[in-house]
This record gives structure tokens, C-alpha cells and sequence, in this order.
């Protein structure tokens, strides 16, 4: 990728993130109480596949909104232009896939009312830095690396934060109409959003410091609630049920959230008694992230046997395999996952991750396509383009591996090392080349100093009148 484009609201977030975190080793990492912004292409694809309908009934184009899966206990969510984040805790509570398109659509509410967040609360929550991921099973694999500082890693577009809405109850109700308005027009129940609700009936009787940070920002009473059951009960579609594909989509991905969020409980949640696909996932996982990779692949090599063209299960044996140093066995499983899946972006990542870790300059070249393909669908990956640099590097390509990095820190917000890093890769890159003009977009949109200015003037890159 060589375009400069960016969007104002994606550079302004990343501006407002650190990229100073560092994943501590193994399990510590999965159950840290830190919010953490995790990328997983099965998850989603399912909060995607819950929203489209939603989003279209409110005129909205699905394929402008990005879903931030956020990696917290606490139960949170919110929308705002082009962007809508949920907790990994508030899809835990949820019993099902109309109870979570119930919070969609509400958050879909404020949203198409024009309800704004409090400045204040904004700025603040804007301030919390969060960890962006390649994925859950990058993730463990990163922090494998022990106190490797890996940034704010994925899509700079999922820069969002929770907690930053603010509503009063007379903004909640009209965006519980809304919600339920919405739900109707998409052919959905209501009763969803009804029951989420009903089931936090008591969080109005605790103090504010006691209650979810959900309802903190989204005052509950029993008299919304009460107003809320009434509205859907009435609506047409209120008798709906969820899908035997929703159900069992919904409860794979809690599964899976489980296993990677909550791994000691999950073993005891997800009985060896329990047969079915979501309770094995969820152990596989379990074990993955408890260090017993051995129990993890039996699991694993078992559901692919009735399963071998489902691509998140060779996904996940390619990771754990890479994560244990066992980088050539994870190479097949990887490359499979992206031949039964070539349109997923992170899928290609993971295989480029583990091609450029062998010992084989032609399959380092390989990594490096896969990893430019994964690029031309998410520009802004920034984990993509700090593997990308480690295969450049590897290959000797020292002005693109210097380039690469300057579009890893462009996209984690460090304007400063993107500038730097972008002036060391003029210097060893052809001059007038795309590449050599991309690192000087860099520099120009990265706070450039007057000496690095007056260089790119010398060079005829910008004109005498663009130093002052």
C-alpha cells in the first residue's frame, strides 16, 4: 500500500492513544483487568452479521461502521460515527443473538438521535490507551515474546473508546423507542432489548461507583424499562425468534471469548461431559492459554476431523503451534486457513507472521506478499506493517523495512519515530519512486522539523515556500 489517504477521525484517535504497553507473558495477558482492543476475523464477522440489519434500518451502510471488540469485564458498549464498540463482558451476559441486537439497536438509537457524549468524559476516556491485537491467537503469541513492547497493533480505525457516553434518562428512553423502532423496521423482536434491561433491573438501587459502567452512562429505571416492555410487546414482530444459526453463531463466539478471556473458568464451565462444539472450542482454547498446547491440539485435530473446512479451527492450530516454537508444523495449518478464507485480512497477517520467522528466503518473500495483501484490504493495520518490516529486514531491504516501520508508528499515533523513520527510508530508497514519495507523505503530515523541511526542499521534494 502506497496511498497517503487517511480519514481526520482515525488520525485524531491514534493521536490520542500511547503506543507504550507492553503484553506480559501467557495467561497474565488474557486476564489482565485493562481494556484491551481485540482483533478477531470469527468474532467480527458476527457482530457484523447482528448489526447489518440494524445499521441498514437506520440508513446507515453497513460496510462504513467498524465493530471495536473491546477486551473487558465490565459491561459497556456505545456507538458513534463509523465506529461501534462492545465489551467482551456485556456479550458474556447476553443469553442471545436478539438480547445483543437489542443493545446494538439502542446504541443505534442515540446514534441516528444525535445524541453527543459529554466533552469532558470524552477527552478523558480518549486519553486511556488501549492495546490493539492481530487477533487472539496473536496476541498469546505476542506475549510469548516476554516483555516485548508491541504498541497499539491492528486496524487504526478501531480507536474508540468505552465509558465516553454520557445520557440522561430522558435521552435513554428516546433512544429505547428508537431501538425499538429499529428492531421493527429490520424485521427483529423487541424482546430482547427488553429482557437485557429487565435483567439489570437492579443496578438502579446501587450507588454509582457499584453499577456496571454501562448503566453509569445509561441511567436505568423500572419505569423505562416498564415503558420499553410495553412498546415491543405491541410490535408485530415481537414473537420472532433468534435463528438456529444465530443461536449456535452466538454461542460459539462466547465460547471462544470464554476460553481465551477466562480459561481456568472455562474448563470448569465447559465440562469434558459436554459434547458439542462450543464447550470442545472453548477447552481447546482453555488449554491453549494455560500453556498445555498438547491437550489444546487434541481438541483441535479431533473437531477438525468433522470439521476440516472450517478455517478459524486451522487458524487457531497454526497459532498454537507458532506461539510454541513450532513455526514449520504451523505453516500448512496457517496456509489453510486462508484458502478456505482468502477475503480475511488478519488470516493472511498470521501467515505472514509465520513465514517470514523461517529460515527460507523464498518463503520470507512469501510472508511479504501475504502480509502486502492483508494491507491492501486494511491499510492501516499497524501490526501488518511491523511484521512487514522484521520481513524486509530479514530480505536486506533496509529502505523499505525503515518505510514500513514509519507506517507501523503513523498508525499506532507516534508522529515523532514515524518522522524519523520515514527520513531514514528516503535516504536508502530510489528517489522519485512511489515508496520514496509515500515516506516523504510521512514527514509532512508527521510534525516535520524546519531542518527536515529545508532537506526535502533541497531535494526538490517540496517547494521553498512550503518551509515557512
Amino acid at each position: 500500500m502506497v496511498a497517503p489517504a487517511r480519514s481526520v477521525s482515525r488520525l485524531v484517535l491514534a493521536a490520542l492513544l500511547t503506543a507504550s504497553l507492553v503484553i506480559r507473558p501467557g495467561v497474565a495477558a488474557a486476564q489482565d483487568d485493562r481494556e484491551t482492543l481485540i482483533r478477531d476475523t470469527e468474532i467480527e464477522e458476527i457482530l457484523h452479521k447482528d448489526a447489518e440489519p440494524i445499521l441498514k434500518a437506520a440508513g446507515i451502510d453497513p460496510k462504513t461502521v467498524q465493530i471495536a471488540l473491546i477486551g473487558s469485564k465490565d459491561l459497556n458498549a456505545f456507538a458513534a460515527p463509523r465506529l461501534m464498540g462492545i465489551n467482551t463482558g456485556l456479550i458474556l451476559e447476553t443469553k442471545n443473538p436478539n438480547e445483543l441486537q437489542g443493545v446494538i439497536a439502542h446504541e443505534v438509537g442515540h446514534l441516528a438521535a444525535g445524541h453527543s457524549a459529554r466533552s469532558g468524559e470524552m477527552s478523558r476516556a480518549g486519553m486511556r490507551p488501549f492495546l490493539l491485537t492481530m487477533g487472539l491467537g496473536v496476541l498469546a503469541a505476542l506475549a510469548g515474546s516476554g516483555d516485548a513492547a508491541v504498541g497499539l497493533m491492528g486496524s487504526a480505525g478501531y480507536f474508540g473508546t468505552l465509558g465516553a457516553m454520557g445520557y440522561s434518562r430522558e435521552q435513554e428512553s428516546r433512544a429505547d423507542q428508537a431501538g425499538a423502532t429499529l428492531l421493527e423496521k429490520a424485521g427483529l423482536s423487541g424482546r430482547g432489548l427488553a429482557d437485557f434491561f429487565d435483567n439489570f433491573r437492579y443496578q438502579e438501587v446501587f450507588d454509582e461507583a457499584r453499577r456496571y459502567a454501562y448503566f453509569r452512562s445509561h441511567p436505568l429505571s423500572s419505569d423505562r424499562i416498564d415503558a420499553l416492555r410495553m412498546r415491543v410487546e405491541h410490535q408485530a414482530h415481537y414473537t420472532e425468534t433468534d435463528s438456529a444459526t444465530g443461536m449456535a453463531e452466538h454461542a460459539i463466539m462466547k465460547a471462544k471469548l470464554d476460553g481465551f478471556i477466562n480459561p481456568q473458568t472455562a474448563i470448569v464451565k465447559y465440562a469434558e461431559t459436554d459434547k458439542s462444539y462450543p464447550a470442545r472450542y472453548a477447552r481447546s482454547i482453555a488449554y491453549y492459554q494455560l500453556k498445555e498446547p498438547d491437550k489444546a491440539l487434541k481438541l483441535i485435530d479431533a473437531l477438525l476431523q468433522e470439521q476440516p473446512n472450517n478455517p478459524y479451527l486451522w487458524e487457531l492450530k497454526g497459532q498454537i503451534l507458532f506461539e510454541f516454537g513450532r513455526a514449520k508444523e504451523a505453516e500448512e495449518p496457517q496456509r489453510r486457513s486462508v484458502q478456505l478464507k482468502p477475503d480475511a485480512p488478519l488470516l493472511h497477517v498470521n501467515l505472514g507472521q509465520t513465514l517470514i520467522a523461517l529460515d527460507d528466503n523464498a518463503k520470507v518473500d512469501e510472508g511479504i506478499a501475504e502480509l502486502k495483501k492483508s494491507l491492501t484490504e486494511e491499510q492501516d493495520n499497524a501490526e501488518a506493517w511491523r511484521l512487514l518490516a522484521q520481513g524486509y529486514d530479514k530480505r536486506g531491504k533496509e529502505g523499505l523495512a525503515r518505510l514500513s516501520t514509519a507506517e507501523y508508528q503513523f498508525n499506532i499515533g507516534d508522529m515523532t519515530q514515524a518522522r524519523i523513520f520515514a527520513m531514514r527510508a528516503r535516504e536508502k530508497l530510489p528517489k522519485n519512486t512511489p515508496d520514496w514519495r509515500r515516506a516523504t507523505d510521512i514527514v509532512l503530515v508527521s510534525k516535520p522539523s524546519k531542518d527536515d523541511l529545508q532537506q526535502l526542499a533541497r531535494e526538490g521534494a517540496i517547494s521553498q515556500a512550503q518551509v515557512h
